[in-house]
């Protein structure tokens, strides 16, 4: 199975602070099999670097970027990252809100380069709820 790690999923992931490091991270652990294959893209690595840095779980961008390189290298299978030339024509119906453009942008994303959007945020229809 493919995954594209969300934003909110990647955070918990990577942080041990974070509230939701511990739900991450079992299920993590119990989908990297070999056949596991994980995936970030241009919006979720900016988006990890940001939230990192202004939560105060990261110092700077530097050792953020750090984080992620050694989360994206703590599998197996390597972290990929997808290419993203998916345009606002290809948003889900559920997108109405300028909130909800990420969202739908990453689920169309996954859906293109055959993956699942994975995350710990139930309000994204289609998306894989990380249990």
């Amino acid at each position: 199975m493919n995954y594209l790690l969300d934003v909110n999923a990647l955070v918990a992931l990577s942080h041990a602070q974070h509230a939701l490091h511990p739900r991450a991270r079992v299920w993590y652990i119990r989908v990297n099999a070999p056949t596991a294959r994980f995936h970030t893209c241009a919006i979720t690595e900016l988006g990890f670097v940001r939230v990192s840095v202004q939560t105060g779980l990261q110092l700077d961008v530097l050792t953020a970027r750090k984080a992620l390189a050694a989360l994206k290298a703590s599998t197996p299978n390597p972290f990929e990252t997808l290419e993203d030339a998916v345009g606002v024509e290809r948003l889900p119906g559920f997108v109405r809100t300028p909130s909800k453009l990420t969202d739908g942008h990453l689920l169309e994303l996954a859906r293109h380069h055959g993956a699942r959007l994975a995350t710990l945020d139930s309000g994204i229809p289609g998306a894989l709820l990380i249990p």
